[in-house]
């Protein structure tokens, strides 16, 4: 019955997924706090709720990195990577769209995900959501800073046993043994303390409240009256916060959607489904970038080098004069690093820059321009000195766990509502530096040939292609970065892990080598770094299609 466990690589993290049913529609279920898709198939319950499911849609589920049989990741995790990681199970199935259907934490994954990538999204379910993790007076549902601490402290003492009180999860199953045999061991297979604890502090973080309103695709939110966990009144906001979402109460205290009254939830579910339509979203979320240049006269020799940066975080220009410019990226990571390359090639200049970053809706078609004039994005550099990076909250909400620094600036109101927003300013404290004694003039001028960050990488890859130990180590060595920023800096520009890029470069040398015809297979393979023929065979033929002996003329 339980299908077969596969495995993708969302950058350098292993992510575990399942496939089964072949329905018309593809399901992709984002769990909740932690998972184990093996063990999912211990549990009558829920393995009765997802058959019912896969009768009328293609399912996929998955675990997410840090949990379950996917890799094990000590530090936390931003929902930009979160998202990286659903689109990467999507690629890997072949699944263009799909309706989504995220549980508890989950849920916030989803949302962000439909935001930001409608065209990837046929509707979103989400079942006992939140928006936020944390008190405050705007949502005075989530737990306090001594609750949530509460919970930090029974994770590192009980994990998995009694005092972790998971009755409360699903009280119709409190005097079911066997249930809660299970969850126990659950959620213990699907976390380690450490690993429970580093995923719990960053749902604390999480806060996607200024992003519901932008969701465009048909959503339905699932709750039950009197959920202990997440607060019936956390749905009703969500739901009233999603343009034309459909809120559904159900009776129960369940925070578990497989335990209690689920053939309701089911119903529900398969109603909604069968009749989602495809809704063309002419707009979706991206980061967006202001930058104001003061001294301008000397703008014009660095444009080259400022839109080749931008391209390599795989951003777009959207608008440019004599006093600044406009850039859309698809995640704030992409933004908030790109801007910090952008800061390094301002003081060598000397060029003085300022830099907002916001979190917009943007129109997909290009109909919709964003300018100096009219974007808000006006609003938060208007507030911003030079060298300063200036970030919203919302922005700094969603690269919690992504190794920057974020201090308090100040309270400004938005232009267009009149709403306070709190601003912050960003800087890269984890990321090494080098003293180096080229002169500021020779690294511009090394800036103006293009000796990008990406071209050193690549350089010292190059250089080091026949060693066969070369690795992330000793790259971020070479490079004056630690491991984790060059991870997700790499990631941000390339798509591609450390690893896979020294894989990659070594096999498209290997290809040229291959081309010149002066060495064997063999020999091409140890020249490249391959001491195993057999492996740098299929290697090969995983990165082009075709196998090396077809490349020998």
């Amino acid at each position: 019955m339980k299908p077969n466990t596969k495995y993708t690589k969302s950058g350098s993290v292993n992510i575990a997924y399942q496939v089964f049913g072949d329905g018309p529609i593809d399901i992709v279920y984002i769990p909740g706090w932690v998972s184990n898709i093996d063990l999912m198939w211990e549990c009558e319950e829920l393995v009765d709720f997802l058959l019912q499911l896969s009768k009328i849609a293609r399912v996929i589920l998955f675990d997410k990195r840090g949990t379950g049989l996917s890799d094990r990741v000590m530090e936390l995790s931003t929902i930009e990577e979160r998202m990286d990681d659903i689109r990467a199970v999507m690629d890997a199935v072949g699944s263009m769209q799909a309706v989504l259907f995220g549980h508890s934490e989950g849920g916030s994954a989803s949302a962000m995900f439909a935001a930001t990538y409608p065209d990837r999204v046929l509707a979103l379910i989400a079942f006992g959501i939140f928006a936020k993790r944390r008190y405050s007076p705007d949502y005075p549902w989530a737990p306090t800073v001594e609750e949530r601490q509460q919970l930090y402290d029974m994770i590192e003492e009980s994990w998995g046993g009694g005092a972790m009180n998971l009755e409360s999860l699903a009280p119709s199953k409190a005097n079911d043994k066997r249930f809660m045999d299970w969850l126990a061991n659950y959620f213990r297979s699907g976390a380690s303390p450490s690993a429970a604890l580093v995923l719990t502090q960053m749902n604390t973080e999480v806060d996607i409240v200024d992003i519901l309103g932008s969701i465009t695709v048909p959503t339905l939110i699932l709750q039950r009256t009197n959920d202990i966990d997440v607060k019936i009144e956390e749905g009703r906001f969500i739901a009233d916060k999603i343009p034309g979402a459909k809120f559904v109460e159900f009776p129960g205290e369940d925070h578990l959607f497989w335990a209690g009254n689920t053939n309701e939830v089911l119903r529900e579910m398969k109603a909604f489904i069968m009749d989602a339509k495809p809704v063309e979203n002419e707009k979706r979320l991206f980061s967006i970038v202001g930058a104001r240049f003061q001294n301008n006269h000397l703008v014009e020799q660095f444009t080259s080098v400022f839109q080749d940066l931008i391209s390599q975080y795989r951003g777009q220009l959207i608008h440019r004069s004599d006093f600044g410019f406009i850039a859309s990226f698809e995640g704030p990571s992409r933004a908030v690093h790109c801007c910090l390359d952008l800061q390094k090639i301002a003081e060598l200049a000397p060029l003085q820059m300022y830099f907002g970053i916001n979190i917009e809706e943007v129109n997909t078609q290009g109909t919709e321009l964003l300018s100096l004039d009219s974007s808000p994005i006006i609003n938060i550099l208007d507030h911003a000195q030079p060298g300063q990076i200036v970030v919203t909250q919302t922005v700094k909400f969603l690269l919690s766990g992504a190794g920057l620094e974020f201090s308090k600036y100040k309270w400004v109101l938005e232009n267009n509502s009149g709403e306070p927003r709190k601003l912050f300013l960003v800087s890269n404290e984890l990321e090494a530096t080098e003293e180096t004694e080229v002169s500021n003039l020779d690294q511009i001028k090394q800036l103006q040939k293009g000796d990008s960050f990406l071209e050193k990488v690549l350089q010292i890859i190059r250089d080091n292609l026949s060693n066969e130990s070369f690795n992330i180590e000793m790259l971020s060595r070479a490079i004056g970065l630690s491991e984790r920023q060059l991870q997700r800096k790499l990631k941000a520009i390339t798509n591609k892990s450390p690893n896979q890029l020294i894989s990659s470069v070594r096999l498209h040398r290997a290809k040229e080598l291959l081309i010149e015809n002066t060495y064997n297979i063999s020999e091409v393979a140890y020249l490249t770094g391959f001491t195993n023929p057999s492996y740098f065979s299929q290697s090969f033929k995983k990165e082009f299609g075709r196998s090396p002996s077809m490349f020998i003329q």
